[in-house]
């Protein structure tokens, strides 16, 4: 009987996130049918975003968000994953025991921090820095991706670490007794056993920069402009949708229910082909 129930409780709720996913999509595509009919794919490569004068018209596309979202996304996960990857190494093979437990409590930390507080230390001590070190007003991308990489790192690195503490012991030790270094030991043992950790880690992460709002909108600038340095500032999809969409009406709000659609199935697709990629090589 128990097992009955556990069977049919986990298939409702299979279902039930199958049929969450579907409702979503169904619920964007439906608000974002008037632009979709006024621009078409069109909406893809269009860089105005201006409202008509009497707020019912207007052009609008989606170009500029749709790069800046996949540009600060590109440069967080290139900066974080090899960060995560030497974080999650150090503490799991390297690091003497005295420090194991203190800096996993500071990385699980790091990952409760809000988003927008990471935003506010970005503005106000991160983007004078950067503005010292590469020019630019300290707004833009790069100061956007690096903060989003700082972000997204604790969540790479606590859960690659759990996954290359499964790697057991039995198998490191039987290499060190052959003869195999430390190296050796991280690159043929504890890396290719927790690949299928390291590989969530990395689609979870993806997923958290595609869509972060609050933090980006500190400090991506809000320009609808195309970067033509990676200092400049720009907005992405979530940045735009945040600061518009309380006084969006009609075209416009379709408008932006077409990026959130956009935005959704990038990361459907992004993530999924990752998921794949990464799993075939598996």
């Amino acid at each position: 009987m128990g097992g009955r129930l556990f069977k049919d409780f986990s298939l409702f709720s299979a279902t039930l996130s199958l049929f969450l996913l579907i409702g979503i999509f169904a619920v964007l595509f439906s608000y974002a049918q008037a632009s979709l009919h006024e621009f078409g794919f069109n909406f893809l490569y269009m860089e105005q975003w201006e409202i008509g004068e009497d707020d019912e018209g207007g052009v609008f596309g989606g170009y500029i968000p749709i790069i800046g979202t996949l540009l600060t996304t590109l440069i967080a996960m290139v900066i974080a994953t090899p960060l995560a990857m030497g974080i999650a190494i150090f503490l799991t093979e390297i690091a003497p025991a005295a420090i194991i437990k203190p800096f996993s409590i500071a990385i699980e930390l790091l990952a409760a921090i809000p988003s927008i507080i990471y935003g506010m230390w970005g503005l106000f001590y991160f983007a004078p820095i950067v503005q010292t070190l590469f020019g630019g007003n300290g707004v833009g991308l790069l100061t956007a991706g690096i903060v989003l990489a700082i972000m997204i790192i604790p969540f790479m690195a606590a859960i690659t670490r759990d996954s290359m503490n499964t790697a057991p012991d039995v198998l490191k030790e039987s290499a060190y007794a052959i003869g195999a270094t430390k190296f050796e030991v991280i690159k043929d043992i504890v890396m290719p056993y927790s690949k299928g950790g390291i590989i969530g880690s990395v689609i979870l992460a993806l997923g958290r920069a595609l869509g972060e709002t609050m933090a980006v909108a500190f400090l991506i600038g809000s320009v609808m402009a195309i970067p033509q340095k990676i200092t400049d500032p720009t907005t992405s999809i979530p940045v735009l949708l945040a600061n518009n969409f309380a006084e969006a009406q009609d075209l416009e709000m379709s408008s932006m229910y077409y990026l959130a659609l956009i935005l959704f199935v990038v990361s459907f697709a992004l993530i999924s082909m990752a998921k794949v990629y990464f799993m075939r090589k598996r």
